[in-house]
């Protein structure tokens, strides 16, 4: 059977991995004593089913690839909306119910924290959306090498899957999009290729305020407009045209090889770099390198929960730890005595900074700092704050800084939370420090993906002030 170019075998799912694919095994009989254990992982199954599938060249230990067919389907299985869903990498669940994604997030949350010594029961239900379609206010597209824009297929980075729609994003978003992949086919305008780094367009962000409605498209190229006159002025015109909400237009010089969107030299071609949001009330400038929430409806509930949990009083003093552009340092400065705001990216305190003069705010005092070094700073000059909450990026805080935030000893911690593995780990060091794990809630973000948001409330042991 080793010399053969492929097998088929017959695989039940017992499990998910990190991003979301059925996981199975099966044993081959490679004619000695021994079988072989296959690990197979397979995209769009789920737990329970029971897929066939063709293996090339079996005799290696590991494959990844997309089942022939579903020989037993779950009972959670249903049909996937978008028409590319099969090939596109940009969701991995559609084919499953959205009750059954939040059922499994929920769990993946609990089995974190009893994986690190805690109750699970404090963990609650997720909290899904109502419609789960349509959510982002951000989308970055790809184009190909023909200069039709889309995204990265699923399993190969390299190639870009052709969209003629997006189901995630909303219908002015996508409308934008193809209009921009048009613009580019009829100038023949190459797209950038990877292994060569030749081309010229790379990528589209559209962004989109979900409030005021006000629309950004920024263009990633390795040249400057000027090299490409005639069809730059007919880009701006098209999009002018049919699009009313177009406050911000721009041109973005990127020669890197990495595949990010960056920008050494930005060029206005309509209107600013920047376009106003809004979310929970308060006002926010968003450019387009600003991280700001990309599902603004199922943030509003993370802003709601944090302040719920964290209980804050008007003569108490906090920190915002990661705060970022101060998406939860203004809503909380409202209520607070007074709020220190602390983040490492300078360009992100700058931008805090003008947030709150913009919703007139005047008891905020950010820091462009490390963590701890900020810590010690407010520690000096207020005492021990009352409250602090921190928003970490994917990897957590980490040890160092939630030792830092266990000697501070404020009365409570509200921790918001991107990534459910890292919180657990962050969770374990705070609780060293005499600190209860009182409640956590699962907020779902990002529908039809692996990723689950979290808010999470501990409190200061009497026995340990």
């Amino acid at each position: 059977m080793s010399n053969q170019e492929y097998e088929t075998h017959v695989v039940e799912i017992d499990r998910l991995d990190k991003k979301g694919s059925g996981m199975g095994h099966v044993w081959r009989d490679a004619g000695g004593s021994n079988p072989k254990k296959l690990k197979l992982n397979l995209p769009q199954t789920l737990i329970g089913e029971t897929a066939r599938v063709t293996v090339p060249n079996p005799d290696r230990k590991v494959a990844r690839l997309l089942p022939d067919e579903i020989v037993s389907e779950s009972q959670e299985r249903v049909v996937p909306p978008c028409p590319h869903f099969e090939k596109c990498g940009g969701c991995v669940w559609q084919h499953w119910t959205y009750q059954g994604q939040l059922d499994y997030k929920t769990d993946k949350v609990r089995g974190f924290l009893e994986g690190n010594g805690f109750d699970a029961s404090v963990v609650a239900d997720a909290l899904g959306m109502e419609t789960p379609w349509e959510y982002r206010n951000k989308m970055e597209f790809t184009f190909g090498r023909d200069g039709a824009l889309g995204l990265h297929e699923l399993g190969n980075f390299r190639n870009i899957i052709d969209l003629d729609t997006c189901l995630i994003a909303g219908d002015e978003m996508v409308e934008a999009m193809l209009e921009v992949s048009e613009w580019a086919r009829d100038h023949q305008l190459s797209g950038y290729d990877k292994d060569r780094h030749t081309g010229l367009l790379r990528n589209l962000m559209v962004r989109q305020s979900q409030k005021t409605g006000e629309l950004m498209l920024a263009v990633f190229a390795t040249e400057g407009p000027s090299e490409i006159e005639v069809a730059v002025e007919d880009l701006v015109l098209r999009l002018t045209t049919k699009f009313s909400s177009l406050e911000s237009l721009m041109w973005m010089e990127n020669t890197d090889w990495a595949d990010m969107t960056q920008s050494e030299k930005t060029h206005i071609l309509h209107g600013r770099d920047y376009i106003n949001d809004e979310m929970y009330g308060y006002k926010y400038r968003i450019w387009f390198d600003t991280f700001f929430q990309t599902n603004p409806k199922q943030a509003e509930k993370l802003v709601e929960l944090a302040i719920e949990m964290a209980e804050v009083e008007s003569d108490e003093r906090m920190i915002d730890l990661f705060c970022g552009v101060g998406t939860f340092s203004l809503p909380f400065a409202k209520r607070a005595k007074e709020l220190a705001g602390i983040e490492i990216v300078e360009t992100s305190i700058e931008s805090a900074k003008r947030n709150a003069e913009d919703n007139d705010i005047g008891n905020t005092y950010f820091l462009a700092k490390d963590s701890r070094r900020g810590m010690d700073e407010i520690l000096e000059s207020w005492g021990r704050p009352d409250l602090l909450m921190l928003d970490p990026p994917r990897s957590g805080a980490g040890g160092k800084v939630m030792r830092r935030i266990g000697r501070l000893g404020t009365d409570r911690v509200v921790y918001v939370s991107c990534n459910p593995e890292s919180f657990a780990e962050d969770a374990a060091s705070l609780r060293e420090f005499g600190y209860t794990l009182e409640r956590v809630q699962p907020v779902d973000l990002f529908p039809h993906t692996v990723h689950v948001e979290l808010v999470a409330l501990f409190r200061k042991n009497d026995s340990s002030l």
